[in-house]
Order: structure tokens, then C-alpha cells, then sequence
């Protein structure tokens, strides 16, 4: 899984969730703009609940507590970097299932994807990188 959508590939990603790692890079992103602890720290491996948990089940988690502290997400970009698979043909998808799980419009929503150019653990392809920024506005309450 990578941002919410099944990607096929000989290798997966392993993780005490789904292993979706731009999910997760956006969890964590959207905590940080709101002042709070990394998303270990919300949804700790060591708790049974969150074993094998979707990321997009614990990105609505993350959704609905910030909504709890009057945030939303406004707009998000999230950058995957990995040798393989190729993700041009999948950014579409991703990034209408991103805007999906955070109730915007898909304006507000950028998916990219990157290489590592054949360098380190990620262009040997030992992994991958996700990276996420993202603007919350306050609600209304």
C-alpha cells in the first residue's frame, strides 16, 4: 500500500501496520503542524489494537482527533521516494484516495514521486522515503 493505494510490486514494505509509508509520513506531518507527538506516539506498535491497522484507518483516526482540537488539514503534498516501482501511472489514484481520506478537494492535494538516481539503501532499492508537509486551518467550533 502507498498513499492508500494497492501498488503491485515483487517486494512490499514490511511494518507493524500496512506499512504505508506515505501515509504514515502524512499522519506524522499533520500531528507536527498541530504541536503534538509523532504518530508512534498516537498509534504505538506495541498497542494490539493498531496491529495490521490500515493506514488510511489510522490517517481517519488522525483526521478526527485533530478535528477534536479544532484543526483541519487545508492542503498536503507528499513526496515518495523509491527506485521501484515506477509510481507516474499511480500519482493520479493516490492522490484522489489522499484527498478522499482527508475530505478535500484534489487541488489540495499533490502527490509526488522521486527517485534516489541508483544512490544509497533507497536507489539500491532496500526501501523507501515518504515525506509530507501540510497546512491546517482552524474550524469553526
Amino acid at each position: 500500500m502507498l498513499a492508500g493505494v494497492q501498488v503491485e510490486h515483487d517486494r512490499g514494505l514490511a511494518g507493524h501496520s500496512d506499512g504505508d509509508a506515505p501515509l504514515h509520513a502524512l499522519i506524522d506531518a499533520m500531528f507536527a503542524a498541530a504541536g503534538l507527538e509523532d504518530i508512534g506516539e498516537h498509534y504505538p506498535d506495541t498497542d494490539p489494537k493498531w496491529t495490521d491497522a490500515s493506514g488510511a484507518a489510522l490517517l481517519s483516526e488522525a483526521v478526527t482527533e485533530l478535528a477534536q482540537m479544532g484543526w483541519a488539514v487545508s492542503n498536503c503534498d507528499v513526496t515518495i521516494v523509491t527506485e521501484a516501482p515506477q509510481l507516474g501511472k499511480h500519482k493520479p489514484q493516490m492522490r484522489e484516495r489522499v484527498a478522499d481520506l482527508l475530505g478535500l478537494d484534489t487541488s489540495a492535494v499533490a502527490v509526488k514521486a522521486k527517485t534516489a538516481e541508483g544512490m544509497g539503501p533507497i536507489g539500491a532499492g532496500e526501501g523507501l522515503a515518504a515525506f509530507a508537509v501540510v497546512l491546517l486551518e482552524e474550524l469553526e467550533i
